[in-house]
């Protein structure tokens, strides 16, 4: 079973590295299994060429479980993936990654959110309405990511997203779903709305 989800998350990332998200050591990605202790790309290590040895295998709490090597290191970012666990269990994966796009968006909105464009693809984020009011949350970035992860856990038990996905301000992206192949899909969806809102704005559509 591990050895799956390690497999899945290792064509993932090279995947997302070939569309240039996950550029050199960012980003990072998790799946977790039937004990809620889940798998998470080690530190410092290159996205398109992640081995079986490039990953950690924590408890929900952080608590190192396994490691296949002993100079693995957990991602500064794996504060986010405990507390999107956290917040939704029924949660399988959670991919984050950094692409331009998704930083050049984040500087065009002043608030707390996104809005979304009423785009047919929107649909992909399970919004089936004409003309969908759809919102994607927005976060401030901070040096210490465990308070990106407190400010999420946060304003997420207060007010529950509408999508399983949520942008760090001039950071990236983060989603979550219930398969691997649901995660990589809502990657895909997020980063096609950045390309369209930073060519809207460009050609001065709003």
């Amino acid at each position: 079973m591990a050895t799956d989800l390690r497999q899945g998350l290792i064509l993932a990332a090279r995947q997302f590295y070939h569309q240039g998200w996950m550029v050199g050591t960012a980003g990072n990605l998790s799946a977790k299994l039937p004990n809620n202790s889940f798998w998470i790309t080690a530190s410092g290590k290159q996205k398109g060429k992640l081995t079986e040895m490039d990953f950690l295998r924590l408890s929900p709490q952080g608590e190192l479980l396994e490691t296949p090597n002993p100079a693995n290191r957990p991602s500064a970012e794996t504060s986010i993936h405990q507390g999107i666990y956290s917040l939704f269990p029924e949660a399988q994966v959670c991919y984050h990654v950094h692409s331009i796009e998704a930083n050049l968006v984040s500087n065009l909105f002043p608030g707390d959110h996104i809005p979304l464009p009423p785009l047919e693809m929107v649909k992909g984020f399970g919004i089936w309405e004409e003309q969908p009011q759809a919102t994607m949350a927005l976060f401030q970035n901070h040096l210490e990511v465990s308070q990106i992860a407190a400010d999420i856990l946060e304003r997420f038990q207060q007010f529950p997203p509408q999508i399983p996905a949520l942008l760090i301000r001039n950071h990236g992206v983060t989603v979550w779903g219930k398969s691997g192949s649901e995660a990589e899909n809502l990657v895909e969806l997020s980063e096609y709305i950045f390309r369209y809102l930073v060519a809207a704005h460009s050609l001065k559509l709003f």
